[in-house]
């Protein structure tokens, strides 16, 4: 079975609570903002959709008040430059739920392939 990215973050979120993964998904996300020194710590009790909430909030105040540590974070978690330079910048709320979506679709596949190939 191919892994094949969700078109949005609801759908990505659904699809990981359908395969009992969802609580996989925050101790990946909680793991990689720790490795970055920007400590989250999202509870394995958070709703979906306040995870997304969350999350965008978290992302567009690193873009607009840690720059450096928000790039960092990206490299950590390796979303893919090439995604990132094509999204539009000129609205910061726009692109830091784009962003989001990126690092929750990366953090996505690091748990999806971790499970099918443990």
């Amino acid at each position: 079975m191919n892994f094949i990215a969700p078109i949005s973050a609801e759908l990505l979120l659904e699809e990981a609570s359908k395969e009992s993964l969802y609580l996989a998904l925050i101790e990946q996300i909680n793991k990689d903002f720790n490795l970055a020194n920007e400590g989250i710590d999202f509870p394995k009790s958070i709703a979906p959709d306040e995870l997304k909430v969350q999350l965008h909030e978290k992302i567009y105040r690193m873009i607009q008040y840690k720059f450096a540590e928000y790039l960092n974070l990206l490299y950590i978690i390796d979303v893919s430059e090439e995604q990132i330079k094509a999204l539009d910048g000129s609205d910061l709320v726009a692109l830091s739920a784009d962003v989001a979506f990126l690092i929750l679709k990366r953090e996505w596949q690091k748990v999806w392939f971790r499970n099918k190939y443990k």
